[in-house]
């Protein structure tokens, strides 16, 4: 009676022995595993599972044999127990389903001679709240970043400087001339455009480096680890491959160029505002100096 109650849960039931041999396999963890029960029950469980044998969970499973505490696998810090494959759209996102579990023990005559553990699939949860998280990260229109997420990552960049004196440089610019796009042509066209920059930038940058729209026709790039000299070399090839990229609109063939300013991390700069107002300085100095240019922040005499 029992084991038919177990069988019918909705989650993976697991119970072992002090020796850790199974003695129970339920429905659940059946269907999961691809292993059936008569190749489960009565064997070992890290001859089934060698990669459960670690120093953290025999730890785990002596502390509920000795004192009887309820031991928690949490998700976030462990992702999962056991390795079974994420099923149905999800093992596009996962590479195993995400669990939460829980090891509570089993007393016989007052003496504790068994764990269950019990696995709950918790990957849809985790999916969702991921994909949440990204929405409030990412530009409805391009899916690059946006400026929430943008402000975060510079704070921790500048905190970073601060501590280790990592570098970075960071890059304003935006698009020359896009109200007369806008007006030429429509603002479908418009976001178009837009569209299309973010996904050239996604293309050349590092994984390392953040790529976020600012506002408008206007982005924002941090370059980790990189100066300003490297930075400016990184901007002038961007400028000239956005030059050099058209987009069709019905029978035309539209070109957009770029004004690029870039600001380096400094010691005299007290708070990321500065920066950001350093960068968005050289890119209007690139603007009223012809467009389509690179100005890096303190060095007017060597602009691209």
């Amino acid at each position: 009676m029992t084991d038919q109650v177990l069988d019918s849960l909705n989650m993976g039931i697991v119970i072992i022995d002090r020796d850790y041999r199974i003695s129970l396999w339920n429905n659940w963890m059946e269907m999961y595993s691809h292993l059936k029960k008569k190749d489960m029950e009565g064997f070992d469980l890290f001859s089934r599972f060698p990669e459960l044998e670690t120093a953290h969970f025999i730890r785990s499973c002596q502390a509920v044999f000795r004192f009887g505490n309820y031991v928690f696998f949490s998700q976030k810090l462990h992702n999962h127990l056991f390795p079974f494959q994420a099923t149905g759209i999800y093992g596009d996102y996962f590479d195993y389903m995400q669990q939460s579990c829980t090891m509570t023990p089993i007393r016989t005559d007052g003496e504790i001679n068994r764990i269950i553990i019990m696995v709950q699939d918790v990957t849809e949860n985790v999916y969702l709240e991921r994909k949440l998280r990204d929405l409030t990260q990412q530009d409805g229109l391009t899916g690059i970043h946006n400026r929430r997420y943008l402000d975060k990552r510079l704070s921790e960049e500048f905190t970073r400087f601060k501590r280790r004196g990592s570098l970075f440089s960071l890059l304003i610019f935006d698009i020359d001339d896009f109200k007369k796009v806008n007006d030429t042509y429509g603002h479908q066209f418009g976001d178009r455009i837009l569209i299309n920059l973010a996904g050239l930038c996604s293309t050349v940058i590092r994984g390392s480096d953040i790529i976020a729209r600012y506002g408008g026709e206007e982005f924002c790039l941090i370059l980790s680890d990189t100066a300003g000299w490297g930075a400016q070399a990184f901007a002038e090839r961007l400028r000239r491959l956005v030059e050099t990229q058209t987009v069709r609109y019905g029978n035309e063939e539209v070109n957009v160029t770029i004004s690029i300013g870039i600001a380096e991390i400094s010691e005299s700069i007290g708070e990321i505002g500065e920066l950001l107002k350093k960068a968005d300085e050289a890119m209007y100095r690139a603007k009223e100096t012809g467009k389509n240019r690179v100005c890096l922040y303190g060095d007017d005499s060597r602009e691209a």
